[in-house]
């Protein structure tokens, strides 16, 4: 230490200030921070830490800005937060980490730790869901600005959506109201659920990547986002970006049932349909499949009628067809057998006719002959001349001199040797019998 600090430090020892204990600056300052601040004062900021010690609270409340980082440690008493719990119940409030609020208590500080904090013993609703929905209105801004408000509501759902996929937690009343109206329904429902946490820090996380991982699936008709009741800032988890974005950006139509039926989220504003509760969606889900159903009925109905009235007006028309051709055939008939009838007559009188034509004739040529006999003689010797001729060229006179008649199995007359291969069955006639034989060679 050098000699000129040495008498700057023994000149302050000689001043004869008061010298504090400890104890006594904190209190001190515990009384000039009353004094100052009326015994309590208003700040705002955001919570961090929330730690619950069995009936007390702990939280740090915290801003960020250009500078840095400012903290105020908190100190949430059993009394204030049983006076404070109808106000927070009435709007709909849960105090938890993230969360923006303007607090109002008395500034302390705690001589065994030596920290400063906040006695907290009131709290700015208003300020807080001010906060909520100016965030809000924030995110839906940007996603109007994107083109994600109105994506999802504009894709078609199937018109019998059976495959579902839901995001929830299993371990939740929603859950449990979801599957008990899907199997109260009796239809064939498939379901693909993703158990994820539905308030706390890691909800958004888990929720919307959910949201994106059934997304891509190809076997899904819908999704399906559920949750139960619960206070406004457990329920500002769907007012996140992150999941109103995987909801909007969904290849698959959404259906939200978040269990609140005064305020809407910005994920029931992005999604295809928003329904109030967990049953309402899946009520919503079976009423378009059981309408479906009924459309389907319905058209088979008017298809069988249709047929059943199309094969009557067909089975009259060919009744009639039948009945005119019944009459056509039996007119044309009874035409078919006057002009028989006629023709018959004219036949037998044409045929009468010229039976008394050829019999005129033959008595006249009759009596032509009895008159000249001679007139037949050069016809008889003609006649004989001609029965001569016949006896001459008759086979069986030929055959009588020696020649022979040779045919095949199948009646072909042989007439050269070059028709027959070796053995060939063949018949040779004779002028007075016939003989059977074998070809064993032929010579040309």
């Amino acid at each position: 230490m050098s000699q000129a600090a040495f008498e700057f430090e023994s000149s302050m020892a000689d001043v004869g200030e008061h010298t504090y204990t400890v104890g006594e600056l904190a209190d001190a300052i515990n009384g000039a921070l009353r004094r100052r601040f009326d015994d309590g004062v208003w700040v705002r900021g955001e919570i961090q830490g929330w730690n619950e010690r069995g009936p007390h609270a702990y939280f740090r409340l915290v801003e960020h800005d250009d500078d840095g980082k400012a903290v105020l440690n908190v100190q949430f008493f059993a009394p204030s937060r049983t006076k404070l719990r109808p106000l927070l119940m009435k709007n709909g409030l849960r105090l938890a980490d993230g969360l923006k609020v303007r607090i109002y208590g008395q500034l302390d500080f705690y001589a065994p730790s030596g920290q400063l904090g906040l006695k907290m013993s009131g709290i700015d609703a208003r300020f807080t869901l001010g906060e909520l929905a100016l965030e809000r209105d924030q995110v839906l801004r940007r996603l109007d600005e994107a083109g994600l408000l109105h994506r999802n509501k504009g894709l078609g759902v199937p018109a019998a959506p059976l495959r579902v996929g839901i995001v929830t937690s299993t371990a939740s009343a929603a859950w449990a109201d979801f599957v008990h109206e899907i199997e109260r329904s009796g239809l064939s429902f498939h379901l693909r659920v993703v158990d994820v946490r539905v308030q706390g820090e890691s909800a958004v996380r888990e929720v919307s990547g959910a949201l994106r991982s059934l997304g891509r699936r190809r076997d899904l008709d819908v999704l399906v986002l559920i949750r139960g009741g619960g206070s406004r800032t457990e329920l500002a988890t769907f007012d996140h970006e992150a999941i109103a974005t995987a909801i909007a950006t969904s290849p698959l139509p959404v259906f939200t049932g978040l269990g609140h039926e005064i305020d809407h989220s910005v994920a029931d504003l992005v999604a295809h349909s928003e329904l109030k509760t967990p049953t309402a969606c899946a009520a919503a889900l079976v009423e378009r499949v059981l309408v479906y159903r009924q459309a389907t009925e319905t058209a088979w109905s008017a298809i069988r009628h249709r047929a059943e009235l199309g094969v009557g007006v067909a089975d009259a028309e060919v009744s009639a067809l039948a009945q005119r051709i019944r009459h056509r055939v039996l007119a044309g008939v009874v035409h078919g057998d006057e002009r028989l009838t006629q023709r018959a007559l004219r036949v037998r009188a044409g045929a009468e006719r010229v039976v008394e034509r050829a019999d005129a004739r033959v008595v006249a040529a009759a009596v032509a002959l009895r008159r000249a006999p001679a007139r037949l003689d050069p016809e008889v010797r003609h006649l004989d001349a001609v029965a001569q001729r016949v006896r001459l060229l008759d086979p069986v006179n030929t055959m009588a001199r020696g020649w022979s008649i040779t045919r095949t199995a199948d009646g072909r007359t042989v007439r050269t040797a070059g028709e027959l291969q070796p053995g060939d069955q063949i018949v040779t006639t004779f002028a007075n019998g016939t003989a059977h034989s074998r070809v064993e060679e032929t010579t040309p």
